[in-house]
């Protein structure tokens, strides 16, 4: 199973995901299109992820870029360019995957589902955010687009 996942990086919030059994194009580009259709970005805003082939496939960059945002990689071997992400996966690891093991492939799915949309985003509190949840910060958060 393969999992991508699109995190407004502001607020923490789970934004877009898919998941598959395999590594594609599609799997990524799911998610950004999930990401988009959720937030509805303005023009030039950024989109950051590592250098997976999948990241700088045709489809992904298009569907970016058809979108108005601007795709951005940082340097190879760079631990703070995806330290959001990486500290996602890490938390998910030991909260829900290290914790037993799946019969079958539907049912990791249903649960990696739930704990994207429920735990994550609406029960999980982030220091970063003041020990609010994702959607807690959303709801009282001012925020401003440049």
């Amino acid at each position: 199973m393969y999992c991508t996942v699109v995190l407004d990086v502001c607020s923490r919030r789970v934004v877009g995901w898919s998941i598959d059994s395999s590594p594609t194009a599609a799997l990524v580009t799911n998610a950004l299109g999930m990401a988009i259709e959720n937030r509805r970005p303005p023009a030039g805003t950024i989109i950051h992820s590592d250098h997976g082939v999948q990241f700088g496939s045709w489809a992904f960059t298009t569907r970016a870029k058809e979108s108005g945002l601007v795709p951005s990689m940082g340097s190879i071997g760079d631990c703070y360019d995806n330290a959001v992400i990486e500290s996602f996966w890490s938390r998910m690891q030991v909260e829900l995957l290290d914790r037993r093991r799946w019969r079958t492939r539907l049912e990791l799915a249903n649960v990696i589902f739930e704990y994207l949309e429920i735990v994550h985003n609406r029960q999980r509190r982030h220091s970063a955010l003041g020990w609010l949840t994702p959607v807690e910060f959303e709801s009282t958060a001012t925020i401003t687009v440049a």
